[in-house]
């Protein structure tokens, strides 16, 4: 959530993105934070998921390899400082590992959200969460989970004007990992409408 609210505050971009279920998470995230918390915030997150222009997605697949469609696009969009987050159950996707190589090496934050593999990504990442499981289905709900409560801080007033609000503990560590236990939880204070930062 703090790597979010440094980037709403230093006017960054944000970009996101990931393949098939947590293509379709990432631009349900965009969507949740561009005009959702936004609009709590009064001020927009500059923010796009890099899986919903179709055409440019598919004209980079089919000129190039489809392991450049993401990283031809932040080569087009991102600057030094700005964050990038991927989505991806194993974290081997060669498209999404091309995309983070390319972002190191400019100076973008990375944000992984990754399944029990961990794979490339979790090594490549500034920032790396672990759903510590390998089951498609459950890993891309807990990674919506995750997009969720990052939208909520904001618009349920965790963060309020930039400010986080007091007893709501924000994980400073490099890597977070939930437990089967932590993510039922997780989701239970969900459902029943709590706040719930990492």
């Amino acid at each position: 959530i703090g790597r979010f609210r440094e980037a709403w505050e230093q006017d960054r971009q944000i970009f996101v993105f990931g393949n098939g279920g947590s293509a379709a998470n990432a631009s349900h995230f965009i969507t949740d934070l561009g005009k959702g918390a936004s609009d709590k915030l009064g001020k927009p997150f500059r923010c796009l998921s890099l899986n919903d222009n179709v055409s440019w997605l598919t004209a980079l697949g089919n000129d190039y390899a489809y392991e450049d469609v993401f990283v031809r696009q932040l080569m087009n969009y991102a600057r030094p400082g700005d964050l990038v987050m991927a989505m991806s159950v194993s974290g081997s996707s060669p498209n999404l590992v091309k995309a983070f190589e390319w972002a190191a090496a400019q100076n973008l934050q990375t944000v992984a959200l990754v399944g029990g593999q961990r794979g490339r990504l979790a090594e490549l990442a500034d920032f790396t969460i672990v759903i510590d499981d390998t089951h498609y289905g459950r890993v891309e709900d807990a990674h919506m989970a995750i997009c969720h409560m990052i939208c909520y801080a904001f618009m349920e007033g965790v963060y309020r004007f930039g400010r986080k609000l007091p007893n709501t503990p924000v994980c400073s560590g490099a890597s977070v990992r939930w437990s089967q236990a932590e993510l039922a939880k997780a989701d239970s204070d969900e459902s029943r409408g709590r706040q719930s930062a990492f």
